[in-house]
This record gives C-alpha cells, structure tokens and sequence, in this order.
C-alpha cells in the first residue's frame, strides 16, 4: 500500500505570536525542536523510504530527525512550500485588520476567495500541493513516504484529497507537529488519519 505521511511542521515563534508566516524563513523554537524529535520517535517503526520537506528551515528541520533515524536524507520539494503571504507577511493580526479590515473579514469568512497582496491565492497553493502529492505516489509506488509542509499547505491538500471546497478551509485541523496518514487504495487516495498529535501529549503536560 503507498502511504504519504503528512506532517506539519513544529512551533516558531511567529506561530506562538500568531503572525502571517508564509514564506518568511523563520525558524523552529525550543518547544519545535521537542516535536520535531516527538514526530521521530512516533514514526521510528513506519517503513520510510523517503523524506521530503518544504524548503523552508522550519519544515527541513521538523523533517531532519525522522530522516536521520531512517539513515535517509531530507529532499526539499518546492511543491511543499508555505502560502505567499505577500504584503502580509510578518503581520499579526491585529496588524492586518488595521491595514485591510475589508480582506481579513474575508479571509476569516471565506478564505478560497483571498488573494494576498502581492501573493498567492489558495487555489494556486492547492494546484501545487496536489500535484506534487500525486507525485510522490506515482513515484513510491507500495512504499511509505514522509512530507512535512506548513499548515495553509496540508489544509488545502487534505480538502482537495477530500473534494471539499476551499470555504472549509477551517473546518480542517492541523497543529503544529501534527501526523496525517494518506493511503492509496486501488488508486484513490484516502486519508486514514487526519490531525493525529498523541505522541505531543507529553510535551505539553
């Protein structure tokens, strides 16, 4: 069976200030690390053949030691990489709502309708993401696979697997550090494991 282990990538900073991240590099916090290493000891038995990543430190580092345990090395895929956030970028929210109350309404109403400022829209991310999961089906056939991407990516990759449209796009949970399992079978994807954060329990008890 093919199996795409989809993980998100662990804590930043920004993410603990909740700013618009996107492609800015910013990079893993002590409490990231931890999950990083959580991800690793959780997916120590699961037969791994390959690692890829966002280009992004966040998701290359979050991805680093699975691969290590496996004796592989962590391929950056430009396909896994964050949403532009464009003018956005580094805002917090409240900065956003000052500069453009009219787009962060729509964005928190209907996110598949938002192109950012001198960004991308999701549908263009969505495009990227399927294609590139796709992919690494065809190209592992039978084999397990690991991708660590960003929050924005595996939201609209999960509804696009599902068929659901952008507007759910907070209906779907992803933490940081969180495992999804993709499995294809008889030539569909499903998922058989959506969010999946147990083995981060111990890091916030």
């Amino acid at each position: 069976m093919t199996r795409i282990l989809l993980v998100r990538h662990g804590q930043t900073e920004w993410n603990r200030e909740e700013r618009f991240r996107g492609q800015v590099d910013v990079p893993l916090n002590q409490v990231g690390y931890a999950q990083a290493q959580a991800v690793a000891r959780r997916l120590a038995d699961w037969p791994i053949v390959a690692v890829y990543s966002s280009p992004l430190s966040r998701a290359l580092e979050t991805a680093r030691p699975t691969a290590e345990a496996h004796g592989l090395i962590v391929q950056p895929e430009p396909g896994l990489l964050d949403i532009n956030y464009g003018a956005w970028s580094g805002l917090s929210v409240e900065e956003a709502r000052e500069r453009d109350p009219d787009l962060l309404a729509l964005w928190s109403a209907d996110p598949g309708r938002v192109r950012f400022p001198a960004g991308e829209s999701m549908a263009e991310v969505q495009t990227r993401a399927l294609a590139t999961v796709n992919r690494l089906a065809e190209q592992y056939p039978g084999q397990t696979v690991l991708a660590v991407g960003h929050v924005v990516v595996n939201r609209v990759l999960l509804l696009g697997l599902l068929g659901a449209p952008l507007s759910s796009f907070w209906a779907v949970g992803q933490d940081n550090g969180a495992i999804n399992v993709l499995e294809w079978r008889h030539g569909r994807p499903m998922i058989t494991r959506l969010n999946d954060t147990c083995h981060l329990e111990r890091l916030s008890s």
